[in-house]
């Protein structure tokens, strides 16, 4: 049987399984009905909010500016047992470290070794980026 729950916070748990590669998917309040949620990169932090790296001008930006309120969800693999965990809140701009998280999440999801890869995150790296971070107030999850 599965089990579900529902909190406010990020658990330990959540964060060992936040840690790893796994793409996210953000929804924005402010976007389309039904909403049309994108992959990322994601890092769960210490002080238990979520964040990823974008443009200033992202369709992420502009679009939290009519509602700040975001849902990122996160699932396990095919290939393993079924999980998967939803983050929701509002979220913060802010505009200092969006480049040292692209650095921290490149060496997560890439091969820096690789030249391509390694030219893709100098790109990253070379435009204006800004932090997206979710703000927890309902975390739910799911677990076979």
């Amino acid at each position: 049987m599965p089990s579900t729950d529902s909190r406010t916070a990020l658990t330990d748990d959540d964060r060992v399984f936040l840690a790893r590669p796994l793409h996210g998917f953000l929804s924005v309040a402010g976007g389309p009905v039904p909403p049309q949620p994108r992959p990322v990169w994601f890092e769960a932090t210490d002080d238990g909010t979520v964040q990823l790296f974008t443009g200033p001008e992202s369709l992420h930006i502009r679009r939290r500016r009519a509602d700040p309120r975001a849902s990122l969800v996160v699932a396990a693999p095919v290939g393993e047992r079924e999980r998967w965990i939803a983050v929701d809140g509002s979220t913060t701009v802010e505009t200092d470290g969006a480049h040292a998280l692209a650095q921290r999440l490149a060496q997560r999801y890439w091969d820096l070794d690789d030249p391509a890869r390694a030219a893709d995150l100098a790109a990253i790296l070379a435009e204006d980026q800004v932090r997206l971070v979710v703000h927890p107030e309902r975390v739910r999850r799911l677990r076979f």
